[in-house]
């Protein structure tokens, strides 16, 4: 007796014989349809082991199309190696490459390659009209797009996380590829559903940093598969990025600065001290979270943290500084990064740059960035709406007024200035930290 393959809401699920469903992988007992079930994301695993076995299978489940699209972009040496990394482990995979490396072009010849249906699956709404542009731009195919007001499935078809999480269940049989645009998102707990409804055997995800801080992307290798190809932005700087340089610029607090934040952060440490909470995990500072909703201590130290990390974010230093690197910088385009939306909006008053904050509409953000890419504007300030997932154009100087740890934040950031010059000039970073105090903890974090 064959065994049968069919759809079911995210799953799949195994009929026929039987007494084959113990000594099939990932496959358990569904009493309630006397069947055997899977989740989506084993349809190609157990697909491939039934092949193996020489089973006779009768597989309904894929409802995708055959797709016969080409686009006009030559890979680069690279990009050909990550593309035949990928499609040598099976066509499952994470590639990590730095911003502006071109992982968008080695998507476009993935789907190519594997000649289905494909789903692109991206974090926001302007990666959204990006791919779509672009997928219409490069392949004769009917595009959909999941999001941003529209519900249209297409040959190839583009969607918000959102949107694909709402609707994974629904059309997980839709697809023989997924491509995962930041495929770090994935990680968040309700959007590994995406994945793991989906069953499309071939997957690809895209990121500029695969780790996450919280483990996440351990899971991920199992629903998308491992790293196959990494390089960094050294690897590929002076030839296909721009060659860079990262100055980090160390200024003094005032003395006024300096005794108030001596004040706030020896409030915060005395009482860690106390309460012996280590920091060795992120989990630490979630204690010392849950501690404050009925600690007047705990929450004291967490106001006193912030003040403290205030001070050495926003110092008078780090502003002169700031106007001595843009007085410096007049024929060059900047991008600021701060740490906070206010703090934003302070250094766009001082010294009249367009700001760029997550409460900046969608049509005057789009304007603020036409006039920068055409010269109108040659330097904006923003906080983190500009680390990933916007189309920003070219820039060669970047400017981390304040920062976090994150080393992804960090790599964001520096990636928005390494698109190659047509003159072969290089990019420069600067870091302002404020000397002898935490925030030097955070830059070397970051590095």
């Amino acid at each position: 007796m064959p065994v049968t393959l069919d759809y079911a809401d995210g799953t799949v699920r195994v009929g026929g014989d039987a007494d084959a469903y113990g000594r099939l992988p990932y496959v358990e007992r569904d009493d309630r349809t006397d069947t055997g079930r899977v989740p989506g994301y084993r349809y190609g695993p157990l697909r491939d082991h039934l092949r193996t076995l020489g089973t006779t299978v009768e597989d309904s489940v894929p409802r995708w199309e055959d797709l016969d699209v080409a686009s006009t972009y030559d890979l680069r040496d690279y990009q050909r190696d990550a593309l035949d990394a990928w499609e040598g482990n099976d066509e499952r995979g994470v590639v990590e490459l730095p911003t502006g490396a071109g992982k968008t072009v080695l998507a476009l010849k993935a789907i190519e390659a594997v000649g289905t249906s494909a789903l692109v699956v991206v974090p926001t709404i302007d990666l959204l009209n990006q791919w779509r542009e672009e997928l219409e731009t490069e392949f004769d195919c009917d595009v959909g797009q999941l999001g941003g007001g529209e519900q249209v499935l297409g040959d190839v078809t583009v969607a918000t996380y959102d949107s694909a999480y709402l609707r994974a269940d629904e059309l997980g049989d839709r697809f023989g590829l997924v491509v995962f645009e930041r495929v770090h998102h994935l990680g968040g707990e309700g959007y590994r559903d995406i994945a793991r409804l989906l069953v499309a055997p071939a997957r690809l995800g895209l990121t500029a940093t695969f780790e996450r801080p919280d483990g996440a992307h351990e899971i991920l290798t199992d629903l998308v598969g491992d790293v196959v190809y990494r390089l960094d932005v050294d690897d590929l700087a002076g030839e296909h990025l721009a060659p860079y340089d990262v100055r980090r610029v160390e200024v003094p607090l005032t003395p006024a600065e300096r005794e108030r934040y001596e004040d706030a952060q020896g409030t915060f440490t005395d009482y860690v001290r106390q309460a012996n909470i280590t920091f060795t995990s992120g989990s630490d500072y979630q204690e010392l979270v849950k501690r404050s909703g009925n600690d007047p201590r705990a929450r004291e130290a967490l106001l006193a943290k912030q003040r403290a990390r205030t001070i050495v974010q926003e110092s008078e230093a780090k502003v002169a500084e700031l106007a001595s690197i843009l007085d410096r910088h007049r024929g060059d385009r900047v991008i600021v990064f701060t740490a906070s939306t206010d703090l934003v909006y302070r250094l766009s008053e001082r010294f009249l740059l367009p700001p760029i904050t997550h409460e900046t509409g969608a049509s005057e953000r789009r304007e603020i960035l036409r006039k920068f890419r055409e010269g109108t504007y040659s330097r904006v300030v923003t906080a983190n709406v500009l680390d990933e997932g916007v189309d920003v154009p070219d820039a060669n100087v970047a400017v981390v007024f304040a920062g976090s740890g994150s080393e992804r934040e960090f790599t964001q950031r520096l990636g928005r200035v390494l698109r190659p010059k047509e003159d072969g000039s290089r990019a420069t970073l600067y870091e302002l930290v404020s000397a002898d105090t935490a925030e030097e903890r955070v830059a070397d974090r970051r590095r």
